[in-house]
């Protein structure tokens, strides 16, 4: 048990493969947990920033960084011939589906090729990535040990799924519970031992990197699917002419067998939109089609399509066609108070938006510009003039910071919310605005 006795008095090595939105935050928490962390990323400009100490992801407090860089507790490369200084490697490498929703494995494969080039004995691997049940023993097994080494003899092999929400100001990766699933009891005991000394939070073990896997797409289907629910109840409930927002406000008095979600104009993140579909293609082995997630997805895919027919409808009671339009979308970033464009539903409202011919302009806080279609798109300046100059204002991202909403109701000739953003920050006295309409 050399390794645990490493982790117990913080003289392990730990490399961190990935520098994003994962791998940093967990490299941060280890590195202030006390061990000496090297992170590892393809992109040099990510690893020159992490080496000057200057931060690029929102959850992370700078000052911490840059404390952690200056006392040599924290350091980058692209150099992957230093994992083998390393006695602990996480993989934190994205997992992205392709136009078919089918799984892209390539970063994990690739890390793990790296990894085993480097391999010693009594080394500890977890991958953080998420992804199908199945992957950390059928895919990153089998590459690592083509070293010749065997898992449970001669190295350790571990899943423990990420929990990252981008923006959350009260879970954050140090008290966000963690699940941890090793390959043999000994893997999940000596995975348990160090995120137990990283982080402030509990450590749940399962029996194998498969439970481990399953959590994460069980945590990500159940809200896939019941942002289905809220969004197909919004859209039957306008036709039936019934207030979805104070029907879900009605049902979340009950203080048992309801939660409440919210619709909107779609899912986005890395998240939701992605994970569930690992599981649907996993499943195809066993002859299984899981259609409440496709249906699920299905209903999530519709909704940018939904929110412009609602807003062609709008305007058709004012006699404006959409096509030639001047709409400005307020946020594009997936959700509130970050800068975030990963599958942001508000983009797809945007593209939407131009194939019936409207002329879109968007406001962010967080985003001040955007790659749109091969070019670089500016933010508009939220000011009474803009806003007046637009046929309608379309809310497609609740920013609870940094927008002036009053000012945006005083000015728009039509304000159609499809997040309850302006009622819940300026109370229910809106719903009386002529110029006002929720989804």
């Amino acid at each position: 048990m050399r390794l645990i006795n490493k982790i117990q008095n913080k003289t392990a090595q730990i490399g961190v493969i990935g520098l994003g939105y994962v791998g940093l935050p967990l490299a941060v928490e280890k590195a202030k947990a006390g061990f000496k962390v090297l992170g590892f990323d393809i992109q040099s400009s990510k690893v020159e920033m992490v080496n000057r100490g200057e931060n690029y992801i929102g959850d992370i407090i700078p000052q911490d960084l840059k404390d952690l860089v200056v006392n040599g507790h924290l350091s980058a490369t692209t150099d992957f011939d230093r994992l083998m200084e390393c006695d602990v490697v996480a993989i934190c490498v994205p997992t992205p589906l392709d136009k078919f929703k089918q799984p892209d494995l390539s970063y994990i494969i690739n890390s793990a090729k790296e990894i085993a080039k480097r391999i010693h004995k009594d080394m500890l691997i977890v991958l953080e990535s998420t992804t199908y049940p199945g992957t950390t023993e059928e895919v990153v097994k089998p590459i690592l040990e083509e070293s010749g080494f065997k898992v449970g003899k001669d190295f350790h092999l571990a899943f423990s799924p990420e929990r990252v929400d981008p923006g959350n100001a009260r879970f954050k990766t140090h008290n966000t519970p963690k699940v941890v699933g090793g390959c043999t009891p000994e893997c999940t005991e000596i995975a348990k031992t160090l995120y137990s000394i990283v982080l402030g939070a509990e450590v749940f073990t399962v029996s194998s990197p498969k439970e481990a896997e399953a959590t994460k797409i069980l945590e990500n289907t159940f809200r896939i699917v019941n942002c289905a629910l809220a969004n197909e109840m919004a859209i039957v409930y306008n036709k039936m002419g019934i207030n979805i927002w104070e029907v879900i406000a009605a049902a979340a008095t009950k203080p048992f067998g309801f939660t409440p979600f919210y619709p909107g104009p779609g899912v986005g993140g890395h998240c939701i939109p992605l994970d569930p579909f690992y599981l649907t293609y996993k499943a195809r082995e066993y002859d299984y089609h899981t259609r409440l997630i496709e249906l699920s997805g299905e209903i999530n895919d519709n909704m940018p399509e939904y929110v412009v027919e609602r807003l062609m409808e709008i305007l058709n009671e004012q006699e404006k066609p959409l096509k030639n339009s001047k709409i400005m979308l307020l946020g594009i970033a997936y959700k509130g108070d970050i800068d975030d464009l990963r599958e942001s539903p508000a983009l797809k409202v945007w593209e939407e938006l131009e194939k019936k011919g409207a002329k879109v302009i968007y406001h962010d806080p967080y985003c001040h510009s955007a790659k749109w279609k091969d070019n670089i798109v500016n933010a508009t300046e939220l000011t009474p003039d803009n806003v007046s100059s637009c046929n309608a204002v379309v809310v497609t991202t609740w920013h609870k910071h940094n927008v002036d909403y009053q000012m945006v109701l005083d000015n728009a000739k039509i304000l159609f919310d499809t997040k309850n953003a302006v009622v819940s920050v300026l109370g229910e006295s809106v719903l009386s605005a002529a110029n006002y309409i929720r989804l």
